[in-house]
């Protein structure tokens, strides 16, 4: 069916678009380990699996931050959607790169209806139109039922409807939840929803994954898109993802002086804050307040160069960016250490600045009202982040091998993301990388000595 054949060239030509584990390679002391740690975080399901992640989160990511944008009448509304429609095109894209424009515009008509509905309750809601509203409404009620008659055919049963109706009853519920509260004023709760939403498309991104290299496997070499090393990788992918996003969002809610700048930026420390609970809940609240302040540095340098733009400080705006500068060198050298040089300090010093450069471009063309480049440098930011994801859940999964054995394709489809919750126990990740970063705290403060004296 026509159906089955978009569901399956959409992940497949996505996959090319994310960038192996590369960091990692030509470790020489470690040539023995590269098969299999390419094979492990690199296979055909994973790159599906972490082409998905990507795309999803930042589905529910843009949808979010554009319809705070719309009811706020933001100069920036159009800029906003552009990069929430642009998402949905790298969909579109994928499908006419293999079916041609026609069936490119039949899928790009069925993925956009829902983005259409949520812009219809935003301007309901700005006009104080119930009526509208409620209509928007019925209307993604009506959307939830086609689309997950869509999933349930074109898996041929893998993903049935009822589960992935009630996976999208979260999806809707979450957004327009995080929508209201922030029109409401409460600026906790609407990012802690939208939190929850990157995270919950996360889940889906696994699930579909399953879905579709159990339907046709031998377009995936057979390999498993659900293994422990998997696992580590996407949930490196969301975590880094979703911190371009969140400091992007920040540090212009920073710029324009916004009275939800408290919970944006809370909404950043708290993406920080699952690495640094990892570490406390190994080796104690001591060494994750040290790890605390280690990974939380660079965003103190981000909201001091935000603080200065505002200011008209250009001394402390230089002085911000060589602050970046000492910390990009100190967080590659950290890194290079803690893994043995599986990720090379030069290689992750050339990532780290393009992390920053992107970010800074994004808030200075925003601060200067070019929003078209600010939004495709949020874009780039984003997507970059796939990259580090990439090589250090190879590096770990290289380091710390018995953690991570294969795992065999699950005999039924898992509830994780279809409305159901993550079994907590699937990601011994977070105490494997609790220890990795713990291990080059020893060498970030013997850099710290050395730089002193």
């Amino acid at each position: 069916m026509k159906l089955n054949k978009l569901l399956v060239a959409l992940p497949l030509t996505l996959s090319l678009l994310v960038p192996t584990a590369a960091l990692a390679d030509g470790h020489g002391a470690h040539s023995s380990n590269e098969a299999s740690m390419e094979s492990s975080t690199a296979t055909p399901a994973a790159e599906l699996r972490i082409a998905l992640d990507t795309v999803l989160t930042e589905h529910a990511f843009l949808a979010v931050e554009a319809m705070r944008k719309g009811v706020d009448g933001a100069e920036d509304f159009d800029q906003a959607s552009g990069a929430l429609l642009a998402n949905a095109d790298d969909l579109k894209a994928a499908v006419a790169s293999v079916y041609g424009e026609e069936g490119a515009a039949q899928f790009d008509e069925i993925w956009k209806s829902h983005i259409g509905y949520f812009v219809d309750y935003v301007t309901a809601t700005a006009k104080e139109d119930q009526a509208g509203k409620d209509k928007a409404l019925a209307d993604l009620e009506e959307y939830k039922k086609t689309q997950s008659e869509f999933f349930d055919t074109a898996t041929e049963g893998r993903l049935p409807a009822a589960a992935v109706q009630e996976g999208l009853d979260m999806h809707v519920d979450q957004l327009v939840k995080a929508f209201d509260a922030y029109v409401a004023g409460d600026f906790e709760t609407a990012y802690g929803l939208e939190r929850e939403s990157i995270h919950h498309m996360s889940m889906f991104a696994e699930t579909l994954s399953i879905a579709i290299t159990d339907q046709f496997p031998e377009k995936f070499d057979n390999t498993n898109p659900d293994t422990p090393a998997v696992d580590l990788r996407a949930q490196l992918n969301m975590t880094f993802t979703e911190h371009a996003g969140l400091a992007a969002m920040a540090m212009q809610d920073g710029a324009d002086g916004a009275e939800s700048f408290d919970q944006a930026s809370a909404a950043l420390i708290a993406n920080a804050d699952d690495l640094s609970a990892a570490v406390a809940s190994v080796y104690g609240e001591e060494a994750g307040a040290q790890f605390s302040e280690i990974w939380k540095s660079h965003i103190g340098y981000f909201v001091d160069y935000v603080v200065a733009t505002g200011e008209g400080n250009a001394e402390g705006q230089e002085k911000a960016k060589a602050d970046l500068d000492e910390y990009i060198k100190e967080q590659a050298a950290l890194l290079d250490a803690a893994t043995e040089g599986r990720v090379p300090a030069d290689a992750l010093e050339e990532g780290l600045t393009a992390h920053v450069d992107q970010l800074l471009v994004a808030f200075d063309s925003y601060a200067a009202g070019d929003y078209d480049t600010a939004y495709n440098s949020i874009r780039e930011a984003y997507a970059h982040m796939t990259m580090p994801a990439a090589g250090l859940s190879a590096a770990i999964v290289d380091q710390f091998p018995d953690q991570f054995g294969e795992a065999a394709m699950p005999s039924e489809m898992p509830k994780t993301g279809m409305g159901g919750t993550a079994d907590e126990s699937s990601m011994p990740f977070m105490w494997i990388l609790g220890g990795l970063m713990l291990a080059g705290l020893a060498t970030t403060i013997g850099l710290r000595a050395r730089k002193q004296n």
